[in-house]
């Protein structure tokens, strides 16, 4: 009895206490948490820039394109070859603007265009292009049904460009420009700087719209008169269809393409005389009456 209560009076065994046996994994269940993949991190914010950068580049832009315009009204009576009118109206609208990006970049920036503003093109922005075109394509007719059912009144700014399509070397100076020139600038400017100034002050559906409205104010010419209203609605929604796809890719290399695409289309219409056949027919002046009507390049006036 006495070594019974004893044994009762002993210390507890050190350590801790045993586990209770759990039930063995299944092999399946095993497999599946050894290969189940493990949340990705967030990703990064968009990168922006400094409201000030994207108020700067649309003061420099219009000034830039306002002092092509007055100088090629001075001197267009001096009977220069076309190719001359055209590359001032180039160097002296989109130079500035270029230089601007560049000092963005210097000033608010890494000092690089590409990670600055978006400016990094891959092999896979080829394929994306188009992709990106289709979409603005489509953005431009529901808003080219929107202007022809309300009666909204539209006009081009392609004036001109089918006069002169017998001069060759107009037709080479007009398509460098608009196949190059404009669509690289101008998704520097407002793809590129622009909305991602606006980026800064405000979210990212606001700074996408009012980019578009941007892009398609910078494109009204008074001489228009109240074609303006139509032609600002239809550029804006192809500026909404660009701004859309650099936001999401993150990059302007698509939204160059696009664009270089939607100036080639058009350029091959006018000069091959297409557009004139089409206007001719009565579904044709119906379709024209808005997809004629895109900004190419402004060139007023060359043709007096």
């Amino acid at each position: 009895m006495a070594t019974i209560s004893a044994m009762t009076n002993l210390p507890p065994p050190l350590g801790p206490p045993l586990a209770a046996a759990q039930p063995p994994v299944p092999a399946a269940r095993a497999t599946e948490l050894s290969v189940r993949p493990s949340l990705a991190p967030p990703a990064a914010p968009h990168p922006t820039l400094p409201i000030a950068s994207a108020i700067g580049a649309i003061v420099v832009l219009t000034g830039s394109l306002t002092a092509s315009k007055f100088v090629l009204d001075a001197l267009v009576g001096l009977e220069w070859p076309v190719i001359v009118y055209v590359s001032m109206l180039a160097l002296i609208g989109y130079g500035p603007s270029v230089w601007w990006c560049w000092y963005a970049s210097r000033r608010w920036g890494s000092g690089h265009l590409g990670p600055d503003i978006g400016l990094t093109p891959r092999w896979s922005d080829i394929g994306w292009g188009p992709v990106v075109w289709l979409g603005a394509i489509g953005m431009q007719l529901a808003l080219a049904a929107i202007v022809i059912g309300f009666g909204i009144p539209i006009t081009n700014n392609t004036d001109g460009i089918t006069e002169l399509q017998a001069d060759r070397t107009y037709v080479i100076s007009i398509v460098l420009t608009a196949v190059i020139a404009a669509p690289l600038v101008e998704e520097m400017v407002f793809r590129g700087v622009v909305m991602r100034g606006l980026h800064s002050r405000m979210p990212a559906v606001l700074a996408i719209v009012l980019q578009a409205v941007l892009f398609g104010a910078a494109h009204i010419d008074p001489v228009r008169g109240v074609g303006n209203v139509g032609l600002f609605m239809v550029l804006s929604g192809v500026g909404l269809a660009f701004g859309i796809a650099a936001y999401l890719f993150r990059r302007i290399g698509p939204t160059i393409v696009a664009h270089a695409i939607f100036n080639t289309v058009i350029l091959v219409l006018l000069l091959t005389g297409v557009a004139d056949r089409l206007q001719d027919s009565d579904l044709g002046d119906q379709v024209l009456s808005a997809g004629e009507r895109v900004a190419v390049v402004n060139q007023p006036d060359l043709t007096e």
